[in-house]
């Protein structure tokens, strides 16, 4: 698996990495020995990045991470994430970015992991009433603690990763980023690369749509966050399913599958790009690896913009409220 370099700071990390939050949530089938097998095969592939955070489960995904890097912790590059608090019922309680708070968070995700450092700590959503620069400052004496090793932010808006990196250097910024939601292409990855700031891509395979694998809301369990998400409703639905069997045209033809041309997209649209698509199957991080290898040419890719151009998707990524939180 081909190494990548995220920000001037130097964190190498796989060319893939692994999204771990749906081994604990919001997708249905949690399986804690397939998905700790999931992880142990990614790291024989060469998939060293690991992405959590501390909400995810709630606050029980850390935990499950740690257990299945116990004995190979040299051979991971841990990122984890604070700022979304919920309550002990699951329930969302807000976004906290106090220093204080940082602190605090930091030290109970060290011990749900079961490690001495985390590799790349990353600010999960801005908090609005907290100055930028005091987060990632407090984020900053955890470096100088030796806590964490590198910065980073998610779904933060262009002025606010400005103010953060003049703070101190972020190395990622993690943001959507798929062939259904290209919206950084305007920019933030734009500014990320001004600013020498690595990009991490999640939901690289749309939430699951760009597989191919639903055809009608009902593929989607009845417990499934997805059923509530914009893109799957009604006439959403229908709308993105055609952009998706336009995808698998292509697909076909290049003989692969759905998910490893929209992969090996991602990873053509720049050196600088990690995309983490998420799992908790073995059979499918497989196939998620195998994009690596695919080669694709400017006439694919030409191809694959007129198929899949900037806003071909219907609905918003989120609901208004979790839309309310994103790019401050």
């Amino acid at each position: 698996m081909e190494q990548r370099t995220l920000g001037r700071e130097g964190l190498r990390v796989s060319a893939l990495g692994l999204g771990c939050m749906g081994m604990s949530e919001f997708y249905t089938g949690r399986d804690d020995a397939e998905s700790v097998a999931t992880i142990h095969r990614a790291l024989a592939l060469g998939i060293d990045f690991l992405d959590t955070a501390d909400v995810y489960g709630p606050y029980t995904n850390e935990q499950l991470v740690g257990r299945a890097i116990r004995d190979r912790r040299d051979d991971v590059v841990l990122a984890t994430k604070f700022g979304n608090v919920r309550g002990a019922d699951a329930s969302w309680a807000g976004v906290n970015g106090r220093p204080e708070y940082v602190r605090q968070a930091c030290d109970a995700s060290l011990q749900r992991l079961g490690v001495d450092e985390i590799d790349l700590y990353y600010q999960h959503r801005v908090d609005p009433a907290v100055p930028i620069e005091e987060t990632v400052g407090a984020m900053a004496e955890l470096i100088g603690a030796g806590k964490v090793h590198y910065l980073g932010l998610s779904e933060a808006g262009p002025a606010t990763i400005r103010r953060a990196h003049a703070t101190h250097p972020i190395s990622a910024l993690q943001t959507e980023y798929s062939l259904w939601s290209r919206d950084p292409e305007d920019e933030i990855l734009p500014l990320c690369r001004e600013l020498g700031i690595g990009f991490v891509a999640y939901s690289p395979l749309g939430r699951g749509f760009l597989t191919g694998r639903f055809r009608t809301l009902d593929d989607l369990p009845a417990d499934d966050y997805r059923r509530h998400s914009p893109r799957f409703q009604s006439d959403n639905f229908a709308r993105n399913l055609d952009l998706v069997e336009r995808i698998e045209d292509m697909a076909r033809a290049k003989k692969v599958t759905p998910s490893q041309l929209a992969l090996a997209w991602l990873l053509r649209q720049g050196d600088d790009i990690v995309p983490i698509p998420g799992t908790k199957r073995r059979k499918y991080l497989e196939e998620n690896a195998a994009a690596a290898t695919i080669e694709l040419t400017a006439d694919d890719l030409a191809r694959i913009d007129e198929v899949a151009p900037h806003g071909a998707a219907a609905g918003e990524r989120y609901a208004p409220g979790a839309m309310a939180r994103v790019n401050l």
